[in-house]
């Protein structure tokens, strides 16, 4: 189908948010700003000339060539012969509204399964505060108490995500206030699946650079306190100190995993003779935690929902029976990161699971890990979304007559894109067209289209669905419920896809019932760096004061 008439345009409000590379094993990010450039401009490929060259009954493409403007031939597989008789069908609304309740049926979560999924998610929650080494591991962080709101000071954050690296001054003001000054810098996939030296090498350079530039009265004689924000999962026997037990984010640096961290980040900072000092390791999690309940004091939880998926919250003491041999006060509380990424990883029995997770899974850089979380990050729903798609096009449901090489690719479909599909504002779907008409050269039809959007639509529920049940689990766990709280929530799928939010409060009325409304979300205040600088500074006055010195 062709679009005569009009042009294809984002609309004044449009933003494209970043959820992940397209493939977390080895992939560059999709750039947004080129994605909202080229569909705004560009349709796709008309000019490209086809040769068919063989195409067997009994496969499902056939071989062929790609003539280019250009005059560069491109080899590629097309249609199954029966396809290009017209044996089989175009796509109708007949068919895809068969093929969409079909689907319906497979990404719905009913009130009644996800009340089953908190039971088994707080039970599992409680295993991990009560023996180590469990699924969801309950990592105590060595973060104790709550912050003041007083607290003051300059301190630097270095926050190792899973995109980008930054570095922060973070100025304390008090009164609950804090102030920022940042500098961002590009990881590729090369640092990220290198040897770990050199990846902690890159942060200690970076570091020396910034502090160069905006501090130049820092000096070895009078060194900067950093808080380092590295969000993945650690066993901490102290809080400068983390023991990385898997990598995740589609990060694979050999010579990490089982190592200290916080030890080969310090030893990075003295070979480049950085004039700092890290005195508290940290999740994004926890950061987002400590930051919000300095803004905001009500917060009694936090999530990231973005590349990956996590939460965080404030435990007594006294409930957390693995720290019974540490001699701590009972009355004392413990921000625990949860990790709550890998729930339901030992034995797959309470997540729904569809053929596609499990493909996911089993392709995955890490398979048989995280299954919580390929289901609900923004890493993996659009390649659930595209392996729905491959699934109907071998079925001859559409683009036939089509060469669809381009969505052949692992995670070639960005969740991004999904965000756009939903979002689509047009009777005609122009934005949906306009996606699949220049990054694959595919014409749709209107029905095909509007089935990607609800396609899109019941993935991108179904992710926000199942993050209300970790957070439901939590709330019914601390006995939030009767009172309610506030939920501090940062990431792209939170912040950026349509609808995430909403659904997510929908969910958590769904599974707890009426009381549901009063556990509130909001965006959460920047936990990688401002809570990262606020940890450090409560580790200080914790360890001047002569409190757990040894934590």
């Amino acid at each position: 189908m062709s679009v005569t008439g009009g042009t294809w345009h984002p609309g004044p409000n449009l933003e494209l948010p970043h959820y992940a590379p397209r493939d977390p094993m080895a992939h560059t990010p999709i750039n947004e700003d080129d994605i909202i450039d080229q569909v705004k401009h560009g349709h796709g490929h008309s000019s490209l000339k086809v040769t068919p060259i063989h195409s067997p009954s009994t496969s499902r493409r056939g071989s062929g060539v790609i003539t280019t403007p250009t005059g560069e031939k491109v080899t590629f597989h097309t249609r199954t012969a029966e396809e290009r008789d017209g044996t089989l069908p175009h796509a109708t609304a007949k068919s895809m509204a068969d093929h969409l309740e079909k689907y319906t049926n497979l990404f719905t979560l009913s009130p009644q399964r996800m009340r089953m999924i908190v039971d088994a998610f707080e039970e599992t929650l409680d295993k991990g505060l009560q023996e180590w080494e469990q699924v969801i591991p309950m990592f105590p962080t060595w973060v104790f108490g709550t912050p003041k709101g007083t607290e003051s000071g300059d301190y630097l954050a270095l926050d190792l995500g899973g995109t980008n690296l930054r570095v922060c001054l973070v100025s304390l003001l008090g009164g609950c206030k804090f102030e920022i000054t940042q500098t961002k810098y590009r990881l590729t996939e090369e640092q990220k699946q290198e040897d770990g030296c050199k990846l902690f090498d890159f942060c200690a350079e970076c570091i020396k650079e910034f502090i160069d530039t905006h501090l130049p009265n820092v000096t070895h004689d009078n060194p900067i306190v950093i808080g380092f924000t590295f969000s993945y999962p650690c066993l901490q026997e102290r809080i400068d100190h983390g023991i990385l037990i898997r990598w995740t984010k589609g990060f694979g640096a050999p010579n990490v995993e089982g190592h200290d961290v916080g030890e080969m980040f310090k030893e990075s900072l003295k070979k480049f003779n950085v004039p700092a000092v890290m005195t508290a390791l940290l999740n994004d999690t926890t950061g987002a935690l400590i930051a919000s309940q300095y803004v905001r004091p009500k917060t009694k939880i936090a999530v990231i929902l973005g590349t990956g998926c996590n939460a965080a919250y404030s435990e007594d003491i006294k409930s957390i029976g693995k720290l019974k041999d540490k001699n701590l006060d009972p009355d004392d509380v413990v921000a625990i990161n949860c990790e709550w990424g890998a729930f339901d990883s030992d034995f797959h029995q309470h997540l729904p699971r569809t053929k596609y997770d499990i493909h996911i899974d089993e392709h995955s850089n890490k398979p048989g890990e995280q299954a919580f979380e390929k289901m609900i990050s923004g890493r993996y729903l659009g390649e659930i979304f595209r392996l729905v798609i491959m699934e109907l096009v071998d079925e001859g449901a559409m683009f036939l007559g089509q060469n669809t090489y381009k969505l052949e690719a692992p995670y070639s479909l960005d969740t991004a894109f999904l965000s756009l599909m939903e979002s689509d504002p047009t009777d005609e779907l122009l934005t949906i067209i306009g996606i699949f008409n220049h990054f694959y050269g595919l014409e749709t039809t209107l029905a095909e289209r509007q089935f990607f959007r609800a396609l899109a639509r019941l993935i991108g529920r179904r992710a926000a669905r199942l993050a209300a049940c970790g957070i439901a689990a939590i709330v019914r766990k601390k006995g939030y419920l009767e009172e309610g709280c506030e939920v501090g929530a940062d990431g792209s799928l939170y912040n950026k896809y349509p609808g995430f939010a909403q659904r997510i409060h929908q969910g958590l009325v769904d599974v707890l019932g009426a009381k549901g409304k009063n556990i509130t979300t909001y965006h959460a205040e920047d936990g990688s760096g401002a809570g990262a600088a606020i940890i450090a500074a409560m580790t200080k006055a914790r360890k001047d004061a002569g409190k757990y010195p040894n934590l």
